[in-house]
């Protein structure tokens, strides 16, 4: 008899690090009103999610979206256990993240110097230069700091995208201080095989309990690069509750992972995650009625069923 090949093995339990009321909101054409971001962020936590981002401390004349991320942080009924998370370019952005009382920070780059120039108008270098007075001073005042790493799997301008700069990026974020880093399928082009390479590369010489995946499902392949990620022993993703979001920067960036369909893949598949599917489908009627428009998740638009019947 031949030999039967071994089932994939797969984490016991994920952490879901969600991103509608930053990334998800700052790609919306119509402003939302701040006390329906805070609206939001509680229904979101009232699921079960303990990991959020819940703003972006960057100039309002480049995300006017994000403008009342201050007011946002004052605003919300903090809960224990619950990591409140925002996006800071630079000191100034870290300034008032500090003011706003923030759990953790975030900073951003791109593999693609193409992307990081029309994102913040900055070469890469430039970028992390800006990070010196961020990161080591965030560390300093007990803040957790996370990047990301976008383009990976591609850039808008550029097409392919050689990861091998993105391995580069990550080793020296994290050894400037970064307890994480979040690898970006911005324009949602990655397949499978192309996700296993990548993280292949990056598990050779990066712990993979410090690498998430950030995954956009432009194309439908979203969910089948989280099969990848859990085979290859990632388990941290982020979403977005309804697939709300994209990246304005990135033309044909249709929206990020939604929030249900990865937490109802993952509970099928009897992955814990601590958060009740239900109400994050509630959760996504608040997103999509702050938005005034349907929003694209796959459970968000079917509902939810028991996994029993």
């Amino acid at each position: 008899m031949e030999d039967m090949a071994s089932p994939p093995r797969f984490p016991s339990r994920v952490s879901v690090y969600e991103m509608a009321p930053r990334d998800g909101l700052q790609n919306e054409n119509a402003q939302v009103a701040t006390h329906s971001k805070v609206r939001l962020v509680e229904a979101l936590v009232d699921a079960g999610i303990t990991r959020i981002e819940v703003g972006s401390f960057v100039s309002p004349k480049w995300v006017p979206q994000m403008a009342d991320a201050d007011e946002v942080c004052r605003m919300i009924e903090r809960r224990p256990g619950v990591t409140y998370a925002g996006l800071c370019p630079n000191a100034r952005g870290l300034e008032r993240a500090i003011a706003a009382k923030v759990d953790e920070i975030a900073v951003f780059v791109s593999a693609s110097e193409t992307h990081n120039l029309k994102n913040v108008n900055k070469t890469t270098a430039q970028t992390l230069k800006t990070f010196e007075p961020v990161i080591g001073p965030a560390v300093e005042r007990g803040l957790r700091v996370r990047a990301y790493v976008s383009t990976m799997w591609g850039c808008p301008y550029e097409g392919e995208v050689d990861p091998k700069q993105g391995l580069k990026l990550a080793k020296h974020l994290l050894g400037e201080g970064c307890y994480q880093v979040s690898l970006g399928d911005t324009i949602g082009v990655g397949t499978p095989l192309q996700t296993q390479r990548i993280l292949e590369l990056f598990a050779a010489e990066v712990p993979i309990e410090q690498i998430a995946l950030h995954l956009h499902d432009t194309r439908g392949t979203a969910l089948a690069n989280v099969l990848m990620g859990l085979q290859m022993g990632v388990t941290t993703f982020d979403a977005s509750v309804a697939g709300l979001g994209g990246c304005p920067y990135a033309p044909g960036a249709a929206g990020n992972l939604a929030t249900e369909d990865l937490v109802y893949t993952l509970h099928g598949m009897g992955i814990e995650t601590g958060i009740d599917l239900q109400k994050l489908w509630q959760a996504g009627q608040v997103a999509e009625a702050i938005v005034g428009r349907e929003l694209p998740g796959k459970v968000h638009r079917a509902g939810v069923r028991s996994l029993a019947r």
